[in-house]
């Protein structure tokens, strides 16, 4: 009889009072106004340059609170800065996890710092999740199935370029600047790859850089020095800069990649001189705001809409702004799909069921996972820097 009147008053509780408890499962960071987002990024030091992708994504959280939040619920979007340096990464992290307690990690980003934290972050069981690094260690749910990357794979991306040398650069030798970690190592791994038994014979200089270096200029004139007719610049935004400005003023005239990673106008192109970055080509999965055809493009009208209101920024073209706009969006879209179970289990349970296209993307631009592949996004347009802006051209390549 007792439990037959306490299953009644449940019921009674759920019909008149709209949401229950029942229908609530709650993990730290989260109450019935607010989930807190845990985020680090490099406003200091030597890759500072994408400190504009936190500054959008909070502008973006702004926006969002102000229609309302989520379900209700508003984002406490807490970003600390880590300088770019691993160590302060780790305790950030600690901080944001120990202290702030805050739902999950977005978008933490740096190759280096995250694989600080990795280890850390999945013995917490705290979604790690949307990280901007695009290191293949990423995908790799059996061992740590809390960490999954937004930012595309360096060996997939660095796969579709020798597949378009091969192409229409055959016979043509390659000479690469890396960066000595994760990051430089997954671009070499995919070019290799492609490669396969040419390698020795394409690939005539392969010089690393390290993030305390004041420059890269012993490393190019080391690469010219070989006489590869390409030149890959795998490097983050001040240091291919360097390359490319360095590169111009020795005389040395190369077919020239840079990573997507540095497919920037306003933080690399312009620093190394328009003129000197004239050719370079890249590949990238995002639309260009200052390209004419998306003039009437939905997803790039929500965007200039964010933009004026949010974000008026000198930046505001800047493809870093658009990757942490894209990034926001899905994230969202993410903790709607939760519903009122905003649980980690939960959110681990929507990132590895991905299945959406985002309007500042590529049309084909597809973005899906599964429990056992943890690579969101897997294609690419390559664009070529004209002067002013980088033109698309090709048709989307994916990296199988």
């Amino acid at each position: 009889m007792r439990n037959t009147v306490l299953m009644g008053l449940a019921f009674l509780t759920i019909s008149a009072g709209g949401v229950a408890w029942a229908e609530k499962t709650y993990d730290p960071g989260v109450t019935d106004t607010e989930i807190k987002i845990g985020n680090i990024m490099p406003y200091s030091g030597p890759a500072s340059a994408y400190a504009v992708v936190g500054r959008a994504e909070a502008a973006y959280f702004k926006m969002l609170n102000e229609q309302g939040g989520i379900n209700a619920r508003k984002i406490n979007f807490i970003s600390y800065d880590d300088g770019y340096s691993p160590p302060k990464t780790i305790e950030q992290v600690r901080r944001l996890i120990e202290s702030d307690q805050v739902f999950l990690l977005f978008n933490v980003l740096g190759t280096p710092g995250n694989a600080a934290i990795q280890k850390y972050v999945n013995q917490k069981r705290v979604p790690h999740i949307f990280i901007s690094s695009g290191a293949s260690r990423w995908n790799d749910p059996a061992r740590f199935p809390w960490s999954m990357a937004w930012w595309p794979s360096f060996r997939d991306e660095a796969r579709v370029y020798a597949k378009y040398i091969q192409q229409h650069h055959p016979g043509k030798t390659v000479g690469i600047l890396y960066q000595n970690d994760d990051l430089g190592k997954d671009y070499l791994s995919g070019l290799r790859e492609i490669f396969d038994a040419e390698k020795t014979k394409r690939i005539v200089a392969e010089v690393s850089y390290e993030l305390t270096d004041a420059t890269v200029d012993s490393q190019i004139f080391q690469i010219k020095s070989a006489g590869p007719d390409i030149f890959f610049n795998i490097a983050t935004p001040k240091f291919a800069a360097q390359a490319i400005r360095r590169v111009a003023e020795v005389g040395w005239k190369p077919v020239q990649f840079v990573s997507n990673l540095s497919a920037s106008v306003e933080q690399v192109m312009i620093p190394a001189g328009p003129e000197n970055a004239r050719g370079v080509i890249t590949g990238t999965f995002m639309k260009d705001p200052t390209d004419p055809q998306w003039k009437d493009d939905p997803g790039m009208n929500e965007y200039r809409t964010f933009i004026a209101k949010y974000f008026p920024d000198p930046a505001k073209d800047d493809a870093m702004v658009v990757f942490g706009y894209g990034a926001a969006t899905a994230l969202a879209r993410v903790l709607k799909q939760c519903g009122n179970a905003l649980t980690r289990d939960n959110v681990m349970k929507q990132m590895t069921s991905l299945d959406m296209e985002i309007g500042v993307y590529l049309p084909g631009i597809k973005i899906r996972t599964s429990p056992m592949n943890y690579a969101p996004i897997r294609q690419f347009q390559l664009m070529r820097f004209d002067g002013k802006r980088f033109e698309l051209f090709g048709s989307i390549i994916g990296s199988e």
